[in-house]
């Protein structure tokens, strides 16, 4: 396991370099910053010569790229064209994205393995065809349709939850957002579910487990259940920074200054270091949790071994 975890973090360090420069190549790309900087006036020669040499602007893009990783190897992402470090936006960001995504993947977890459950269990019934229908739905209607229509009949109209997270984080601030963040995935962690929990449901070692007598409940979570959680594990993993990174629309409809506020008004004045930065500790955190999804694999099924 020790030389296998050492392998992975071998193998993460040129997808880290290789994302990182695409994006930043991506990100140059935009335009010239300086120009989306001073907007519709036009800038001084003089500041704008400044200000290109100040942030390395005249370098080719490969000597800024080279500059920006070694300033990134002591957690140093640069300023922003106002002067305020990245690192001190990512971490006013970062948490607050945190506490929102945590919300919404304990709810798709929860909710999303539980209706899979529930439909593969009870396949072709009922349960199972309302299920379905409902995540066809969930899936079909897109994530800023969702927000403001939960936001409008659960925040303002029926004042069950909070309109708009405002400044105080709290749990029940965050559940209405949390909700519809996870909604999507929750509809593919459902399906996933009840299509893995179908399939095993006629394996084998339940027929002999149901053989020997062993309780319902039992067969289900200590054989069924744990089984058939390895591909939806695979999804989670992926889907974590998934949901980070997907924040920008439901932080702009609930009005939560994390990472997709950052990020937007970055793009929006091509504020190329901010962009750049946010994006690569999202890349990190993807890196990261493919990796545990990989040690995941080996508690979920005692057969797989890493060499």
């Amino acid at each position: 396991m020790g030389r296998y975890v050492i392998r992975r973090l071998l193998q993460m360090i040129p997808v880290f370099i290789g994302t990182t420069f695409l994006i930043f190549v991506m990100v140059h790309a935009l335009g010239d910053p300086v120009n989306a900087l001073f907007g519709d006036r036009a800038p001084d020669p003089a500041v704008a010569a400044q200000i290109r040499a100040e942030y390395n602007l005249n370098d080719p893009l490969w000597l800024q790229y080279l500059k920006y990783m070694g300033n990134l190897f002591r957690w140093d992402f640069g300023t922003t064209f106002s002067g305020q470090p990245v690192t001190s936006l990512l971490a006013a960001a970062y948490p607050t994205t945190l506490r929102l995504t945590a919300v919404a993947f304990v709810i798709e977890v929860v909710l999303g393995i539980a209706l899979g459950l529930l439909s593969g269990l009870r396949r072709g019934r009922l349960a199972d065809n309302a299920v379905l229908a409902l995540t066809l739905i969930v899936i079909s209607i897109p994530t800023f349709v969702t927000g403001y229509v939960l936001q409008y009949l659960v925040g303002v109209k029926w004042g069950i939850l909070p309109a708009t997270a405002g400044e105080e984080l709290n749990l029940q601030s965050l559940l209405l957002p949390g909700l519809v963040l996870a909604s999507v995935s929750l509809a593919y962690v459902a399906r996933l579910t009840r299509t893995t929990v179908a399939e095993n449901s006629r394996a084998d070692y339940v027929r002999t487990a149901v053989a020997k007598g062993l309780p319902r409940r039992r067969v289900v979570v200590n054989h069924l259940l744990r089984n058939s959680l390895i591909p939806v594990v695979t999804f989670l993993g992926t889907d974590l920074g998934a949901l980070m990174g997907g924040a920008l629309v439901t932080e702009r409809i609930f009005n939560i200054h994390g990472v997709g506020f950052y990020l937007y008004q970055g793009i929006v004045r091509q504020n190329s270091n901010t962009v750049v930065g946010f994006v690569t500790v999202l890349v990190i955190v993807f890196l990261a949790a493919n990796l545990l999804v990989d040690l995941l694999y080996a508690v979920l099924d005692p057969r797989i071994r890493y060499a």
